[in-house]
């Protein structure tokens, strides 16, 4: 049958039986009307042609650039490639997706997420009529939804010790304010508001192929303030008398940046930022493993930030608060990470009563032998020991 198609462009095809051919021609008429037509040979593109065209139109920061670029390469193109856009089925999806099962939970996410974002684009420059990465058929791959369970306190104490001691900031940074591993390597003096008792979190150093570093904006590209409390000032104060701040120089965003001078609190012996991958591979793994910490991801640097946020919510602070101090985009994110961290909020309630009409609970029925009024509750005190502080 031939047929012309919206462009003003003849197209045709055979077929066998007449049905299948009245078939497609009504098919052809519909999508016609619509505005849905696709030119059946569109989509003979291979995948990998494509995919480069539609990488290198995005604006992604460089170092996301080259994340997503080394995705496609290593776990898309193998399989999918050299075949052309119209060939690839939801079954052909599945069997690829199937194939990253070795790969962490988060890490397959994030390379589907990319393939079906250069799926999408296609369908949008209507090179094919459908995402495959989106057919029900499709199990798309699933975190690993583990609860968060903080360090407790004396795994953040024990780790800090076996850091040398010019790094032993970094914990202080990240279990008493909460700071990114980057964050904490680009914090500066200048950060600090003593009149305020906060921290401005403005930068990272961030990492780029080949160990380059560059200066940059938070994730998210959100600056934030952070409560400073005392124990991690008097640390802050006492790190800066034996290893005064540094003056670095990196690009600002990108390897081509505009150069930026920042005095660092932590710097390297070298007198330069502290790079991710030394720190990580010969000083904090060392650290884990003399005190019997298995050396895996959950147990990096971000571990920190957790036993951080375990200490706010044990404290009483919101979810909202918690959330701009961590810098997280939602608070709902906030929340779905944390919230079987929370106290039971019936049994808040409950205390919050009972101390209102003077109801003492078992745990504090022991009458204080000073009192004058032995049906008086006991006032709790606030002196409850700051562990940041030991």
């Amino acid at each position: 049958m031939r047929w012309w198609g919206p462009n003003g462009k003849q197209r045709s095809k055979s077929f066998k039986r007449k049905v299948d051919a009245d078939r497609f021609a009504a098919t052809v008429s519909a999508d016609i009307v619509r505005g849905s037509y696709i030119d059946p040979d569109a989509g003979k593109v291979r995948f990998e042609d494509y995919a480069e065209r539609w990488l290198k139109a995005q604006s992604f920061e460089e170092g996301t650039f080259v994340a997503v670029e080394s995705r496609l390469r290593n776990h898309a193109y193998p399989a999918l490639g050299q075949r052309f856009l119209n060939d690839i089925q939801p079954s052909s999806i599945q069997s690829w997706v199937s194939s990253l099962r070795d790969l962490a939970p988060t890490y397959r996410q994030v390379i589907f997420a990319n393939v079906s974002s250069v799926f999408t684009a296609a369908v949008d420059d209507a090179l094919i009529s459908a995402n495959p990465c989106r057919a029900k058929s499709v199990r798309r791959p699933k975190l690993d939804r583990r609860k968060v369970t903080p360090w407790p306190k004396e795994r953040v104490l024990a780790v800090r010790d076996q850091l040398p001691e010019r790094y032993q900031l970094v914990v202080w940074l990240g279990a008493g304010l909460g700071l990114r591993q980057g964050e904490i390597f680009g914090l500066s003096p200048e950060d600090i508001d003593l009149e305020r008792g906060e921290v401005h979190v403005r930068r990272q150093v961030k990492l780029l192929p080949s160990n380059k570093q560059i200066f940059g904006l938070p994730k998210g590209r959100k600056t934030r303030e952070v409560p400073l409390p005392d124990a991690v000032l008097e640390a802050i104060n006492l790190h800066m008398t034996k290893w005064p701040p540094v003056d670095v120089t990196l690009p600002w965003e990108t390897s081509t940046g505009r150069p930026v001078t920042v005095s660092l609190l932590i710097h390297s012996r070298e007198k330069k930022a502290l790079g991710r991958n030394y720190f990580n591979s010969f000083l904090w793994k060392p650290a884990l493993i003399a005190v019997d910490v298995e050396p895996i991801r959950a147990n990096g640097c971000h571990a920190l930030r957790h036993f951080f946020a375990s200490t706010a919510l044990h404290e009483g602070e919101s979810i909202k608060a918690l959330s701009e101090y961590l810098g997280h985009a939602d608070p709902g994110f906030t929340l779905r990470t944390y919230t079987h961290l929370i106290e039971d909020g019936a049994e808040r309630t409950k205390r919050a009563v009972d101390a209102v009409f003077g109801h003492a609970t078992p745990a504090d029925e022991q009458i204080d032998p000073a009192s004058s009024d032995p049906d008086e509750p006991d006032i709790p005190s606030d002196e409850d020991g700051d562990d940041d502080g030991d």
